[in-house]
């Protein structure tokens, strides 16, 4: 039986502040981009961009994260992610361009992308001793993340409106000096051999930031053109090169046999579908309650707390117990579809709309489909793979609801701005920009959500190791110890 380590619970309090920190940083975003978009000279199809240049970075380089942080140690890693985004917060902060901004946007990406892994290596080694001392941890780390969104919503708002919106990077500086200076609490890991699959990570979030382009810029050069065409054959045989390289190297990022563990797939594809609806709810209500309604930052942020409240309360109490009783798919295919009905809902929105009648009602169901379908889907997609490939099977699913963010976000970005939403200042145009994407989200939600209760399998072991740990969290009022969403944005 291995010892203990006695620095323990300290370290799992710098673990579970990256995890705040790390999800932080997306969520703290969303309330400040109308002010961006004012000082750095953004277009409104351009300003996803702030958002999307993290996304791209951590999805597409998770699992390299998590391959480093094996081979040279977690420790290292975990404190070189810290390195990458002060560096990427600094440049972040400091922007005058537009592209600066976004530069540190994705600088900032690659630290988190070497953290999250890290961080879920190191705790796993801290407290792998005691089961029971694992399940405290493991809940005490995830309840960090949707904690995270929510801070990050309201402080968002609060360096927007009275401060400005660099302080919403510079923030990171000194949190990020004081976790470096605590690293020395966590266990040190010495690094082994083995190969790096530099190429395949290369491909991939080449890949996944060509498509991005492409679809960003297709509304204004034309879906037809060569130049949509050829970016969008590049994204794809970027793509296709790295499922050749996962199929052909020695120590591939991703071995193509995980996707035979039942469920993972069909969990993949929900996880897809959900990033792809949600990401773009949050970003264009955001944008409607401050260019449409003439909220100012700080309302902004503030109008955004019952839905955070309510996922927190969710996530970390509720969906653990509805599971135990249920099962993932139901909860998964359920909750897709209550989140089109709230998406379908905020579509109704009007150019002299109100917060209490517009907002509220509706995104609290969006709200509430979110949290009765991540969680799930996350420990469907994990329940089913062996041990030793349960991390690989994590790593997986974060990536698939960053890709489906990205993705999402820039397809709706272009739908938004095809039908008003670039007109900024003339309200219904923008009104019906907004209209527009949260209809094709829905869209894509209800998809989600029928083909979930059509397609997942009823795999008897996984739903039962699935039930037994949400069993064994929902009695604690624990939540599961997984990725949360960076959608608490």
């Amino acid at each position: 039986m291995s010892v203990a380590n006695p620095r323990r619970w300290w370290a799992l309090v710098v673990l579970a502040a990256a995890q705040f920190m790390v999800i932080m940083d997306t969520s703290i975003i969303g309330v400040a981009l109308p002010e961006m978009q004012k000082d750095l000279g953004f277009s409104q199809g351009e300003l996803q961009w702030v958002f999307n240049a993290y996304v791209i970075a951590f999805g597409g380089l998770l699992l390299l994260g998590g391959r480093l942080s094996d081979l040279l140690g977690a420790r290292k890693i975990f404190t070189t992610g810290w390195v990458v985004l002060i560096a990427g917060s600094v440049v972040a902060a400091a922007a005058q361009t537009a592209w600066v901004e976004v530069a540190g946007r994705a600088v900032q990406g690659v630290g988190g992308a070497l953290i999250a892994p890290s961080a879920m290596t190191l705790l796993m080694m801290l407290f792998a001793h005691d089961p029971k001392e694992l399940g405290k941890a493991m809940a005490l780390y995830g309840a960090a993340a949707p904690a995270g969104g929510t801070a990050g919503v309201f402080l968002g708002g609060v360096f927007t409106e009275w401060l400005s919106w660099p302080w919403i990077f510079i923030i990171y500086v000194p949190i990020g000096v004081a976790t470096l200076a605590a690293t020395k609490v966590l266990p040190a890991v010495g690094s082994r051999r083995g190969a790096v699959d530099v190429l395949g990570a290369a491909a991939v979030t080449a890949g996944l930031a060509l498509a991005v382009f492409a679809v960003v810029r297709a509304p204004e050069a034309g879906w037809a053109s060569t130049g949509t065409v050829l970016q969008l054959a590049g994204a794809a045989a970027l793509l296709a090169l790295f499922f050749v390289v996962q199929k052909t190297v020695r120590e591939p990022l991703m071995p193509l046999g995980i996707w035979r563990v039942p469920r993972l797939g069909s969990a993949n594809l929900a996880m897809t579908l959900l990033g792809a609806a949600w990401i773009p709810m949050w970003y264009f209500l955001n944008l409607y309650l401050q260019q449409v309604l003439g909220y100012g930052a700080f309302a902004s942020g503030a109008a955004l707390l019952p839905m955070t409240g309510l996922l927190m309360i969710f996530m970390t109490v509720i969906t653990a117990r509805l599971m135990a009783k249920f099962g993932a798919k139901p909860l998964i295919g359920g909750g897709l579809l209550v989140l089109a009905a709230g998406l379908l809902w905020l579509s109704a929105v009007e150019p002299t709309g109100t917060f209490v009648v517009d907002v509220l009602p509706a995104s609290l169901v969006a709200a509430l489909g979110m949290s009765l379908a991540y969680i799930p889907a996350m420990m469907a997609a994990m329940s089913g793979a062996p041990r030793e490939q349960a991390g690989l099977a994590s790593g997986i699913v974060n990536t698939t609801y960053q890709v489906g963010s990205a993705l999402g976000l820039a397809a709706l970005t272009a739908v938004a701005t095809s039908q008003g939403a670039g007109e900024l200042g003339n309200l219904p145009a923008l009104t019906d920009g907004f209209s527009a994407a949260f209809v094709w989200a829905a869209a894509i939600a209800a998809v989600g959500g029928v083909v979930t209760l059509l397609v997942m399998r009823s795999d008897k072991a996984a739903t039962a190791a699935t039930q037994q740990v949400a069993a064994a969290s929902g009695a604690r009022g624990e939540k599961t110890g997984v990725q949360g969403p960076g959608g608490l944005q």
